[in-house]
């Protein structure tokens, strides 16, 4: 019973941090694995738990919804759904051992372009005009990191999106959850079909998640873009250094 409480306390927090800057599996997956859930199956099990979650945060921002420098936002659903699907099968391949080394440095590059994204991204619009064809492979590109990896996804996603679009964390925050959930629908469909979901555990997480992450959008919907961002560094950074430790560590 204890167990559960606490898988669904996690589930909750790990909801609500989805919805305000993304990096929930920062507290999903260890849940997970501290439930006894291997490494790979508490990856795909985290993704499933948190992606009622992420709808319920895609349904609160539906109003407020834009694509990102130019680009409607159709054509990135599909691109970021593909990827997700690519990602998905990539790490049903991969093995835990690589698995384990490579996060970190993502989570590294992710951090540094979060946090020098908005003075750089000045720099490249002045000289550098994105056209629709690279930003959908950005995109996709971003699909597969979400389906290999679910966790820091949403911070990914805006330390890129930080380099194309002049907008602010909080204004981008309704596509970002949107494109986190298509990649997370086609990785949540192949971690079903391989058959390596935890379900109890999930189950358990993924009713936390619903609720944090409902009340982590209204949150969103209210708090100053500057404190988002903030806690967005503070969770990127967190995140990184724990991966690191985690893969390279004794």
């Amino acid at each position: 019973m204890q167990e559960f409480f606490l898988l669904g306390f996690a589930g909750l927090m790990a909801g609500a941090m989805n919805a305000l800057a993304g990096g929930g599996s920062f507290i999903s997956l260890p849940a997970l694995v501290a439930a006894g859930v291997p490494s790979v199956g508490a990856n795909a099990s985290s993704s499933v738990a948190l992606y009622p979650g992420g709808i319920a945060s895609a349904w609160v921002y539906r109003d407020k919804l834009r694509g990102i420098d130019g680009v409607p936002l159709l054509p990135s659903i599909f691109a970021t759904t593909v990827g997700g699907l690519t990602g998905a099968m990539l790490l049903l391949w991969t093995p835990n051992s690589a698995f384990d080394r490579i996060l970190p440095w993502l989570l590294l590059v992710a951090t540094l372009v979060l946090i020098l994204g908005p003075r750089l991204g000045a720099i490249l619009r002045r000289h550098l005009r994105i056209h629709t064809g690279l930003a959908l492979t950005i995109q996709f590109a971003l699909g597969v990191y979400g389906g290999y990896f679910g966790g820091a996804v949403g911070l990914m996603m805006m330390a890129v999106w930080s380099l194309l679009d002049a907008g602010d964390v909080k204004t981008m925050a309704p596509a970002r959850t949107l494109m986190v959930t298509a990649a997370n629908t086609a990785a949540v469909l192949c971690f079903g079909a391989a058959g390596v979901i935890w379900w109890i555990p999930t189950i358990v997480l993924g009713a936390g998640a619903l609720a944090g992450g409902y009340l982590g959008a209204f949150l969103g919907r209210r708090l100053p873009a500057s404190i988002i961002k903030s806690g967005t560094i503070l969770i990127a950074v967190a995140m990184t250094l724990a991966f690191f430790v985690r893969g390279y560590g004794s």
